[in-house]
């Protein structure tokens, strides 16, 4: 059993005896038995920025309103750090479950959940199994319940129900997990870079490296099938780090070297920004050298920043206070208000690119480009536009004053080592130029 404050709630293997019960009697009955994982969102952020005693009472407060929803504490069980399982006994076969599942989805997101005079707004994943159908027994409902959840997660859906492709895609989902870990140890990872191109010289002003996965047995692995397995499987941790670190590297190897001064900005992960531990890692990455941190930005999303907004401005004032520069990277794909980005500490903008490319097709997309870097500018902003493709977006670009681009239009990503022969080596004690470290393309 788990006690949750004063709820004591099944442990899987308890669980998995009732459920086993249920299972018996919906066989003479002719029901369905309904079996549903749920995974909270944002659960990890919230217990490492408040924490364990904040995230100690959030989950107690979700077992309080399931046990309420419910009705019966018998159906349900915790079955991981933040995980719930709920077992539906007895439904009818024409009975409509996925109907209950949008409406007990809808009732949550809505309930206000109250922690240190806050109120968070908390959402969940689910993954979903039936009896006959997904299984006959209460452990293989619960692995194909826990099938369909690893899916939900890496999907947009809310929730799924279980279908018999998914145990082969989880397992092809854990292979590649074990792939990754042994790419990292390995140092199968590298960093290409994109240049970035000031607007009004035609100068290279900087570059954005992406990780890139170069797998010996098939080459190089596009970023979109592995970095958001990193995300799932809070491997970007170590790889962030790494990213971190190998960023450091070559900006000192570049200065040693007499290259360009480089800055470099790497791009922060949701998890990243929300661990403890994320602002020590970069004291310890920067060490004593005041020129790595001056040389030194982080790129972070919008949605992130917005995600909690009390611990992204205390943590990026913190970093700020190290002389480490701050972009927000992806703008204009948030929900960010002006009153809190007149707050924010930061120094750079990025205009996403599905912006730039609706630049040249309205005259709408054009005046919200406009009105974003005039924004950015008023606030004194650098405003750098991601995604240029064409000589027109290049053009207009220029027309609206904005800072810098990056883009296909001048280079696709390429390996560290032609980036500095191409780029840097012919800067070399003229022009000063920043390195935009990325996680994906």
């Amino acid at each position: 059993m788990y006690k949750i404050h004063a709820i004591a709630l099944a442990n899987r293997r308890l669980f998995l005896e009732r459920v086993t019960l249920h299972i018996q009697n919906a066989v003479s009955s002719g029901c369905q038995v309904v079996l549903f994982l749920i995974d909270l969102e944002r659960f990890k952020s919230i217990n490492d920025s408040l924490g364990k005693r904040a995230g100690d009472a959030l989950l107690g407060q979700v077992a309080e309103w399931l046990v309420h929803r419910t009705g019966d504490t018998n159906l349900l069980a915790r079955v991981g750090a933040d995980h719930f399982a709920v077992v539906l006994p007895a439904v009818r076969p024409e009975g409509n479950v996925a109907r209950l599942l949008d409406t007990t989805m809808a009732e949550f997101l809505n309930h206000p959940f109250r922690l240190d005079d806050a109120v968070f707004r908390i959402a969940f994943k689910g993954g979903v199994a039936l009896f006959p159908n997904d299984g006959a027994d209460a452990e293989t409902l619960f692995r194909n319940a826990e099938a369909a959840l690893k899916i939900a997660k890496a999907s947009s859906e809310r929730y799924l129900f279980y279908t018999q492709a998914m145990t082969a895609t989880v397992s092809s989902r854990l292979s590649l997990e074990n792939q990754l870990r042994q790419a990292l140890d390995k140092g199968e990872f590298v960093l290409h870079y994109q240049p970035k191109v000031n607007l009004v010289s035609g100068k290279v002003a900087g570059a954005e490296a992406l990780i890139r996965w170069h797998d010996p047995r098939t080459g190089l692995v596009p970023p979109g099938r592995f970095i958001p397995v990193l995300e799932q499987t809070g491997l970007i941790h170590e790889v962030g780090r790494w990213a971190l670190l190998q960023a450091i590297e070559d900006y000192r190897r570049c200065r040693a070297a007499g290259l360009a001064v480089v800055r470099i900005a790497v791009n922060v992960s949701p998890l990243q920004l929300g661990s403890r531990d994320f602002i020590a890692e970069i004291v310890r990455a920067i060490g004593s050298d005041a020129q790595a941190a001056a040389g030194l930005e982080l790129e972070i999303t919008e949605s992130v920043i917005m995600a909690d907004i009390k611990h992204s401005i205390a943590s990026l004032r913190a970093i700020r206070a190290m002389g480490v520069g701050i972009a927000i990277d992806d703008f204009g794909t948030g929900i960010s208000s002006l009153s809190y980005l007149a707050k924010l500490p930061v120094d750079t903008l990025k205009i996403d690119r599905s912006f730039v490319t609706d630049m040249t097709a309205t005259p709408e997309g054009l005046a919200l480009v406009s009105t974003i870097i005039n924004l950015a500018h008023a606030l004194k902003l650098k405003v750098v536009a991601e995604g240029v493709e064409t000589d027109e977006q290049s053009r207009l670009l220029r027309l609206l004053n904005c800072d810098e681009m990056q883009g296909f239009l001048f280079s696709r990503p390429v390996p560290g080592t032609i980036f500095e022969s191409r780029y840097l080596a012919s800067s070399a004690g003229g022009l000063a130029t920043s390195t935009d470290v990325g996680l994906q393309e």
